[in-house]
């Protein structure tokens, strides 16, 4: 893996409301190697989706993006309109997370795929109908010719996030953001798209940023992993080194979180409080109200800091806090 597919910098996305902007992401930063499965974890409300959306341009009109993301070195946020219609799907696509929505109730799956063929590669309708079938083969849809003809409606939830990652590659983009993925999926349909996905960015040497909530699923999927709270990243590095030796209290809270399937009966404990909403940010470590290691030097911004190489933190007194780790079992 070498220089970044996607590098986003100094990320800020302002909610315009009647009286004022909230402020909804706060400096995020992250960078996508070449062919490597990155994460981005946190609670609900803490920017992830946001972020992703922003990286993509796919947000209202009442929200202004600021800050930088560049796709293979090509800024994003300077392109006009149209000039990103070509760039989105066809060279970074997105996989959201409730297909069924996703998915145009009216249109058959074949006619969405094909629409999304043609969209970018010149294409005959028949030529784009015939890669819209080699890719639901590609993603396991059985029948796939016969499936083409399909709405929707008359697929499961599992087979509709299969169309909507055929869809994604239709085009031929190299950088695909999976937004809670698996989230409206039963547990073992959950396992079955997670190894699809690592098996196509190993197919076919895409780039893929993995968003969610389950730090148990990123620490088994992912290279890397960024964890996001309140709108800004509070800790990033090589996931295994994270799940290990976590420096933030807040990674910590999460770690201790993950469910030990060795060790059956064990009620752990979770963060105590809720994370603040947007609008309501401390104005110091806004982790601080719910840290039990909070100090007076909480309560002032905490910029993020190279503890090791490849590994930051968001926390003054990193390194500096002792972490019991959990059972191999709980994160592996």
């Amino acid at each position: 893996m070498s220089e970044a597919a996607l590098e986003v910098e100094d990320l800020h996305v302002l909610h315009r409301r009647a009286d004022r902007q909230v402020a909804l992401v706060d400096g995020i930063s992250f960078a996508i190697r070449q062919g490597e499965i990155f994460g981005l974890v946190g609670e609900s409300g803490s920017g992830k989706s946001i972020s992703a959306l922003a990286a993509v341009r796919l947000l209202g009109a009442d929200i202004s993006t600021q800050g930088s993301v560049k796709l293979d070195g090509r800024e994003l946020l300077d392109l006009p309109e149209v000039e990103m219609r070509k760039v989105r799907g066809g060279r970074i696509s997105m996989i959201f997370q409730e297909p069924t929505t996703a998915l145009n109730p009216v249109f058959t799956v074949g006619t969405q795929i094909v629409a999304a063929i043609r969209t970018h590669l010149k294409m005959t309708r028949r030529q784009a109908r015939e890669r819209a079938e080699q890719l639901l083969r590609q993603v396991g849809i059985p029948d796939p010719a016969g499936r083409l003809d399909y709405y929707p409606h008359q697929l499961s939830g599992g087979m509709c996030q299969r169309v909507m990652i055929a869809m994604a590659l239709a085009a031929g983009a190299r950088v695909v953001i999976a937004d809670e993925p698996t989230t409206a999926l039963d547990v073992t349909i959950q396992a079955e798209i997670v190894k699809l996905l690592e098996q196509l960015v190993r197919e076919n040497a895409l780039s893929l940023l993995f968003i969610s909530h389950d730090l148990g699923l990123v620490a088994r999927v992912c290279d890397r992993v960024a964890v996001a709270y309140a709108g800004q990243i509070v800790e990033s590095g090589e996931t295994e080194a994270l799940l290990r030796a976590p420096m933030h209290p807040y990674m910590q809270g999460l770690v201790k979180c993950v469910a030990d399937f060795d060790d059956v009966g064990t009620v752990r404990g979770g963060i105590p409080g809720s994370p603040p909403l947007p609008g309501s940010w401390p104005t110091g470590c806004r982790f601080q109200p719910r840290c039990a290691f909070a100090t007076d030097g909480c309560e002032k911004p905490q910029p993020l800091r190279e503890i090791h190489p490849g590994h930051v933190v968001r926390c003054w007194r990193a390194g500096t806090l002792t972490f019991e780790p959990v059972a191999a079992g709980a994160v592996e």
